[in-house]
């Protein structure tokens, strides 16, 4: 796997406050990976730092194997595009929304509009273009906001958070517009995320941020399936099933576990799955609770 981008040994302070501490990881081509952590663990840092946004107080960022400083940070962000957990849109029309960052780039109008369309098909939202962006609702927003770094082609997309309090017909449309960016543009992905279930989803690789600090990292499968006594404490995960998975129609899924066993569960996805049950979700009750 050849690095996209590299950091090594990354520290950030603010105001004396050491918020990511020695920090090393890699990025590939077409990576797909997962940050996972609690709140306060540093993960939207950590992406503001690969993005370009915020520099290091420490160690080292690598982009293609230059060293990133004040002087080079174009290299960075000409070519990585971050969408906050925070949507925010402009006071404008979704497509001029969309449309924005090519504009700035210099792009013809008639390549702006085909790329526009393409990135609004990606994330259904074709009809909306005359629609004002700020009158959308919150998960409108977001696929607007995912459409606008979407429709730039980066070669490293980073998300904070994605599908934070969007429903699962809604994180469904997102969560299918980045596996389709990464298959078939090859754009390299990094979500900062505390959703397991999702990181183990659509993620190859995993890394657990703990105090700011790289506790963990491994394939989805070591990470999630085989878990440490530190990724198990983060996840509170004790109960791991493997079970056959059909949507509903109202965009859930209900899983069969085997022995007569069904689990609901709030995402649209079919055949195996991998189910993790938290022991403080399960209830047992001797009559069918309504």
């Amino acid at each position: 796997m050849t690095p996209i981008l590299s950091l090594r040994d990354v520290d950030k302070k603010y105001d004396g406050t050491l918020v990511l501490e020695k920090v090393s990881l890699d990025v590939g081509e077409r990576d797909v990976l997962s940050v996972v952590g609690p709140n306060g663990a540093g993960k939207t840092t950590l992406l503001k730092i690969m993005a370009g946004i915020e520099a290091p107080t420490g160690g080292k960022v690598i982009y293609r194997g230059k060293p990133v400083g004040k002087e080079n940070l174009d290299l960075v962000r000409r070519r990585c595009t971050m969408v906050f957990q925070r949507t925010v849109v402009f006071n404008t029309t979704v497509y001029k929304n969309v449309a924005y960052g090519l504009k700035v780039r210099g792009f013809p109008e008639n390549v702006i509009r085909r790329k526009v369309n393409e990135a609004l098909e990606l994330v259904k939202l074709i009809g909306y273009e005359k629609r004002s962006a700020k009158k959308l609702s919150g998960g409108e927003q977001q696929r607007v906001a995912l459409a606008r770094a979407l429709v730039l082609e980066p070669e490293l997309l980073l998300l904070d958070e994605p599908t934070s309090n969007l429903d699962p017909k809604t994180t469904s449309i997102v969560e299918e517009a980045i596996t389709y960016t990464n298959r078939y543009k090859g754009t390299a992905v990094v979500i900062a995320t505390h959703n397991i279930f999702q990181a183990r989803k659509i993620c190859r690789r995993a890394v657990l941020l703990l105090n700011g600090k790289v506790v963990e990292s491994g394939s989805v499968e070591e990470v999630f399936l085989r878990p440490s006594p530190l990724m198990a404490g983060f996840t509170g995960v004790e109960n791991v099933f493997m079970g056959d998975s059909r949507p509903t129609e109202e965009g859930t899924s209900l899983i069969e576990l085997g022995g007569g066993l069904t689990v609901e569960a709030a995402v649209s996805k079919s055949g195996r799955v991998t189910l993790f049950i938290r022991p403080e979700d399960i209830i047992v009750s001797k009559s069918p609770l309504k």
